[in-house]
């Protein structure tokens, strides 16, 4: 049994309406999940395939990062399939600086976000003080190395130039990736 915090105004997506996210990460990841709405503590016990039950903390703590809960089920998709953050607040000195980055990674409207989705395919959210990413590791590593890149200063049309570069390189390479649409914020 593995226990996952998550924040407390994340709680209501991890359960879902009358529970039913709650039973689908359950039935999908052959776990049963525990959930203490008060101090926001998720139990996760494995009662199926062990290797399917490894992802399930991963699920629940995407949903307690902001991520909606079909992005976080992607990780059962296939064994490759990662979830990586990105820890903003290491990156600044105080709060200002915090806001400042945290807007950097977002960009102009969403701009930013989107395009590290789009020319990656991976799910990104930026939830708190942390970025977050759901995808293959090399569409992570992309969008952790961009993300970094924003963070240390880089100029934003460098690392879209590195990101449209990364993505000619996968599909040059034939890698296959998806886009889901719809906006995630």
């Amino acid at each position: 049994m593995q226990h996952v915090k998550i924040p407390q105004d994340r709680i209501g997506v991890l359960i879902g309406e009358g529970g039913e996210t709650m039973r689908e990460i359950e039935a999908e990841a052959e776990v049963r999940l525990d959930i203490d709405s008060e101090n926001g503590s998720v139990a996760v016990d494995t009662v199926g395939d062990p290797v399917r039950g490894l992802k399930a903390p991963d699920i629940v703590r995407a949903i307690g990062r902001g991520f909606p809960p079909e992005a976080a089920l992607r990780l059962l998709e296939d064994e490759m399939m990662m979830f990586d953050l990105v820890d903003i607040d290491a990156a600044a000195r105080n709060k200002n600086d915090m806001k400042r980055k945290k807007g950097r990674l977002i960009g102009e409207g969403g701009r930013t976000r989107e395009l590290m989705e789009e020319l990656t395919g991976a799910d990104v959210v930026i939830y708190g003080s942390t970025l977050g990413t759901i995808g293959t590791p090399q569409q992570v590593d992309i969008v952790r190395t961009a993300a970094e890149m924003l963070l240390d200063g880089a100029p934003h049309g460098t690392v879209y130039s590195f990101l449209e570069d990364k993505h000619n390189e996968m599909k040059h390479k034939g890698m296959e990736y998806h886009r889901f649409p719809g906006g995630q914020s």
